[in-house]
């Protein structure tokens, strides 16, 4: 191996290997890290807490047992929410050829999170050309074969549409249709229609709908009650609730979320658990 001191080998962005990765429980209430970015792509794995995080155009949820891929160069920040047990991959430009060339929230298996797991616990100078250096590409290929989750809520830069986004944000509940919100943000309905279809790719009742989806799964994965979550949200019944969430999530909320449970069995927290909470892993390029 190539000498290299501690404070090189805690850099991800000059690790010289393929993948650098840390990971394990984080012991405060949550973190918040401001808009940064770096040369690698970064993977970030939800074992435990909720993470979003804000890229580009878009807001993205990570649940637990999801994890959120994050193409290098792309300013990026993130927030953890309650105690949580996460994750983090740097991977090299070069070896992530076979990745998605967007961020996107992904879904992971058990075999994904073992590999992930098992590389964090590799030295940092792991060796390329051993049964180390086969683990990393390995999980790089589960990696790129790992499933997309609609997780997604897009953000645009133009302002009368961002003004709608905080609007939905601020007030999932609001049931303010597309006319009163065109006369909002000084549109005629037909145009705003035209700009949400061209900029966010989605009606505007599946744009608003995505809000709540990702408000109903942050207050689930922190126990909050499916009815109580239903009627906050302005659902009349909770099983209107649960009708639109199976359309949308392909299960309905509580089979959602026992599947994510039995994800994380066995998980074990091991890794390199005091690197969470420095600053290096928000470094930027």
């Amino acid at each position: 191996m190539a000498d290299i001191n501690r404070e090189e080998a805690l850099d991800p962005q000059q690790v010289p290997r393929e993948v650098f990765a840390f990971g394990g429980e984080l012991v405060t209430q949550g973190l918040e890290q401001p808009p940064h970015h770096h040369r690698k792509a970064q993977l970030i794995m939800g074992l435990r807490g909720l993470v979003t995080c804000e890229v580009a155009k878009g807001l993205w949820m990570v649940p637990p047992h999801c994890a959120l891929w994050i193409p290098g160069g792309m300013e990026h920040s993130v927030r953890a929410i309650g105690e949580v047990c996460l994750y983090v991959l740097f991977v090299d430009p070069d070896a992530a050829d076979d990745m998605a060339a967007e961020c996107c929230t992904v879904s992971i298996s058990p075999l994904l999170r073992e590999l992930v797991i098992g590389v964090a616990a590799l030295p940092a100078l792991y060796h390329r050309d051993g049964p180390e250096g086969r683990l990393v590409r390995t999980m790089l290929d589960t990696l790129a074969a790992a499933p997309v989750e609609r997780l997604h809520l897009p953000l645009p830069t133009d302002p009368r549409l961002r003004k709608i986004a905080e609007g939905f944000i601020a007030n999932p509940v609001s049931r303010l249709t597309i006319g009163e919100w065109a006369r909002r943000v000084v549109m005629s309905e037909r145009s705003l229609f035209r700009l949400i279809h061209r900029e966010i790719g989605m009606t505007f009742g599946r744009w608003r709908q995505q809000v709540q989806i990702m408000s109903a799964l942050e207050r689930l994965t922190a126990g909050d009650a499916v009815q109580s979550v239903a009627f906050d949200l302005g659902y009349e019944s909770a099983s209107a609730f649960i009708t639109m969430f199976r359309k949308a999530m392909g299960q309905p909320p509580a089979r959602y979320l026992a599947a994510q449970r039995d994800k994380l069995r066995a998980g074990a927290d091991i890794g390199r658990p005091d690197y969470l909470a420095s600053e290096n892993w928000g470094r930027s390029a």
